[in-house]
């Protein structure tokens, strides 16, 4: 498995917002814990090789201007601590749109090394991503958008199961 790194700095700072592990080792389906360790047991399930696939799509729009994507689409592993930090980042564990800059202006705590092993990153071109070869679990998906002004990122819960693709799209 070939696990790429953010191109942009605020899909860093927006995965930052995500991953550090709890104390489950299988993949979570939900709820929120509050895991403040990162745990590689917690995050090992998501490294494995899988039949999943993400299909998504930027589709945003607000005060009637369309978002486009800038840059990668983000994937992370949902583990407490993960669920931890967004919740923290975005107010939610479910699906958000929050202005980048309010994002940074959040403490999460400090994201390291071990982490961003775990992250995966896409383009998003033509507003469209895709994630393939995912185990079945629960993922955390971020993707920076801009229209005129300032840059809006994206965060949203989906799951992978029985090895087929999921739909996403987020607007």
């Amino acid at each position: 498995m070939t696990v790429s790194r953010p191109v942009l700095p605020l899909i860093a700072i927006a995965a930052a917002g995500a991953v550090l592990a709890g104390c489950a080792t299988g993949p979570s389906t939900g709820g929120y814990g509050g895991g403040s360790e990162f745990n590689a047991d917690a995050f090992a399930w998501s490294a494995r090789p899988g039949q999943g696939v993400i299909q998504g799509r930027v589709a945003y729009v607000r005060d009637g201007q369309t978002f486009n994507c800038i840059g990668n689409a983000g994937l992370i592993p949902d583990t407490a601590y993960t669920r931890a930090r967004m919740q923290r980042l975005y107010g939610s564990t479910d699906r958000a749109d929050v202005p980048a800059a309010v994002v940074r202006a959040r403490s999460a705590g400090e994201q390291g090394a071990d982490y961003r092993s775990y992250e995966r990153a896409e383009a998003c071109t033509d507003n469209a991503f895709r994630f393939s070869g995912l185990p079945d679990g629960s993922w955390f998906i971020i993707t920076p958008v801009r229209a005129d002004g300032d840059p809006v990122v994206l965060m949203r819960h989906v799951i992978t199961r029985g090895g087929r693709q999921v739909s996403v799209t987020l607007g």
